[in-house]
């Protein structure tokens, strides 16, 4: 006989089962194995909100497998997650398998390398029920949501939809800043830039207007810019002021889960659902040469920055080793971990900081490696040495006006040899001044005006989305990749590119819920929630008490909107199509039904008559001359093919574009990227050009 481990996943089990050997069994529930079935509510209200669990439909043989092994086994490890859901699991097994409550067999692995499952082996615990019970607060809380106010959304507005107690505050977030940008009027200002050339030197250097004898100078219109310009006409330049420095830039922080979503997709580009698959990988296991599974990463469900003393160590070697001395700080770093973290595990880090990407490059798929090169180099950039830059201001005088210049070079590159943190914004780029000296006179060689108008704020992106819900407190940064996934998959939200906006249905549905389920879309109220789960969590609060004054007046205010709005319905906007109905003459309508988008006859229900829906690009097919159309695969991805399939064979998935290669004449494709470019795909042809868009498109 043996002991028994249960945990999540395949992956994760054979790496355990590597390092624990012979004497026990290791085996997989593949994630939840009980949970509220989909097709009723499943929570009794009157009994104090009793969840009414079952066996999720297909797992039956599984967990009759799961019972068979407890039986035969000596003793019984609980090995999911280390996180609330985990918990959960791991509680719904114990209930499973009959396993007292009280018994120390859960154990948790915040990283699955040798020391760290010996660790977690040794150490086992009893099941933290106030853990469970914030877990399932939180299940019951959005089953109430999701399960009483979707309706009522259907009734009100289309079949299908789907209201959620976080996802609807995510939509409200992206039809906010959507409102603040139909709202903004840019406002008109101009600046003065100027190229000098210092005394003796051929270099020029950039300078901008920045006061006259009045202070700083704001310029409004074109009229005072003129004005400006004249007085300077005959201006003689001196520099009257020269400061240098020396600014110190210190590394961001290791990864918690939201800024590894964020900077995977400033970086890399991925989405945050794919970002935490792949993170899922690497901390459960991936099959390394010579060394067999190997856990890579630390447990990536986390908000805290602390930093194991054995790690750092290890950091340390590797940088000393590596890149010498003068890289490591004097003494290791501690980044604070905000106030409201969980700290329950350490930051997202390698396992083994020693065991570099180009090691295990070779053992990885494309997006492992990508994402472990990530989380590895932003871990090493974090334990080393501050970046030095040497910095000059200069002022230029000219008259009753000031120009300012500012340059830096970097003196020493510290952390930045190794990685630099993206942002949303651009970044500043080092330019470096000649030398100035002050009262050196210097020569104007380029004065320019230039028009500018204030811009509205930008449209969100997944990353800035992230940000915004971490910042206001909404959801947890394990709940954020479902949120995205499930507001953009229902059409509340499009994305294009990398932005994000809202659907026509995406704001109707925002809008009914701010006028009759204020609470449900308010910022404050949705993260009070989440610092109340938190304190049943930490047994602060009961868990029946929470969702008992939630629901008693969400309840009223949902009973409240059926009765005034009793046999109302809200209109979406239907687009015309040019197809004429073949049954009664009627110009033909786009609508949206469960399935997605159709053609049908505004007539209904007098004709019932219904058309697959076609997007065209607009372009015609360089085979056949039909229409190349917008296509989908099973996975939602968007391609390009030919309405006249299967007789045409064309197929891309770069979009084409109504514009012919001006060398070849074949058509131009859109290639998308950071800096997206047309080129055409008529063989030895080669044409390329930086894609420019056009107002309107």
């Amino acid at each position: 006989m043996s002991d028994l481990v249960i945990v999540e996943s395949p992956a994760k089990a054979k790496t355990i089962k590597k390092y624990l050997g012979g004497n026990y069994e290791v085996i997989a529930s593949m994630g939840h194995v009980r949970d509220l079935p989909k097709t009723r509510l499943s929570v009794d209200i009157k009994k104090k909100f009793a969840p009414k669990y079952e066996i999720i439909k297909g797992k039956e043989k599984l967990v009759e497998e799961l019972k068979e092994l407890a039986e035969k086994s000596d003793k019984i490890y609980l090995a999911t997650d280390p996180d609330r859901e985990g918990e959960a699991i791991s509680w719904h097994l114990a209930y499973i398998l009959g396993l007292p409550l009280d018994d120390n067999n859960r154990v948790e692995f915040n990283e699955i390398t040798k020391n760290g499952v010996t660790n977690g082996m040794a150490h086992p615990r009893s099941i933290n029920i106030d853990l469970v019970n914030a877990q399932q607060a939180r299940r019951i809380l959005d089953r109430l949501v999701g399960y009483k106010l979707s309706p009522f959304i259907s009734q009100k507005i289309r079949r299908g939809l789907s209201a959620g107690r976080v996802q609807s505050v995510a939509v409200r977030i992206i039809v906010d800043r959507e409102e603040e940008i139909r709202k903004f009027k840019p406002e008109e200002y101009w600046t003065i830039d100027a190229k000098f050339i210092p005394k003796g030197s051929r270099k020029s250097f950039s300078a901008s207007l920045y006061s006259d004898a009045n202070g700083k100078i704001k310029i409004e219109n074109q009229e005072q810019a003129e004005k400006i310009e004249q007085d300077l006409a005959d201006a003689e330049y001196m520099i009257t002021k020269v400061k240098h420095g020396t600014r110190r830039k210190t590394p961001a922080p290791p990864f918690i889960t939201s800024t590894l979503q964020q900077e995977a997709s400033r970086k890399l580009g991925f989405q945050s659902r794919r970002t935490m698959k792949v993170a899922q990988e690497l901390y459960e296991g991936v099959d390394i040469e010579g060394m067999g599974a190997t856990g890579l990463i630390t447990y990536m469900r986390t908000d805290s920055l602390r930093i194991s003393d054995i790690a750092k160590e290890e950091a340390a070697q590797y940088i000393l080793n590596r890149f010498g001395e003068k890289f490591l700080p004097a003494k290791p770093r501690v980044f604070k971990t905000k106030s409201n973290a969980q700290d329950g595990h350490e930051a997202i880090r390698p396992s083994m900081p020693s065991l570099s990407p180009e090691d295990v490059k070779a053992s990885l798929t494309s997006d492992q490696f990508k994402l472990y090169n990530l989380i590895w180099n932003r871990f090493m950039a974090s334990q080393m040495s501050d970046c030095i830059q040497k910095t000059t201001q200069a002022e230029i005088s000219a008259k009753e006006y000031i120009f300012k210049a500012s340059g830096y070079y970097v003196d020493f590159e510290g952390f930045t040899t190794l990685y630099v943190e993206s942002k949303d914004t651009e970044e500043e780029k080092s330019t470096q001044l000649p030398p100035l000296e002050k009262d050196m006179p210097v020569k104007c060689k380029e004065l320019k005006k230039n028009q500018h108008f204030t811009q509205p704020p930008a449209r969100y992106t997944e990353a800035s989305l992230i940000k915004a819900l971490e910042e206001y407190g909404i959801g947890r940064p394990s709940t954020y990749a479902a949120t995205i996934t499930t507001i953009t998959s229902r059409e509340y939200v499009k994305r294009e590119a990398k932005t994000l906006y809202p659907t026509e249905l995406g704001e109707v549905m925002t809008n009914l819920l701010k006028e009759r389920f204020p609470k449900i879309v308010n910022y404050k109220f949705t993260a009070q929630m989440e610092e109340n789960l938190d304190e049943v969590e930490h047994g602060q609060e009961e868990w029946v008490e929470l969702l008992d004054e939630f629901y008693s007046d969400f309840d009223k205010t949902l009973k409240k909107a059926k009765e005034e709005m009793e046999g109302v319905k809200l209109q979406l906007k239907e687009d015309q199509t040019d197809i004429i109905c073949d049954k009664c003459g009627r110009q033909m309508v786009v609508k949206v039904g469960r399935y997605g988008k159709f053609i049908a006859c505004p007539g209904y229900p007098e004709c019932k008559n219904v058309l697959k829906f076609v997007e065209k690009t607009g372009v015609k097919c360089p085979k056949c001359n039909g229409d190349v159309i917008v296509k989908h695969t099973k996975k939602k991805r968007v391609f390009y093919g030919c309405s006249n399939y299967p007789e045409c064979d064309f197929v891309s998935w770069n979009e084409p574009v109504n514009e012919r290669c001006p060398q070849c004449g074949g058509i131009l494709f859109k290639k998308k990227g950071k800096k997206p470019k047309l080129y055409c795909a008529t063989e030895g042809c080669g044409f390329e050009k930086e894609f420019v868009e056009k107002d309107g498109e």
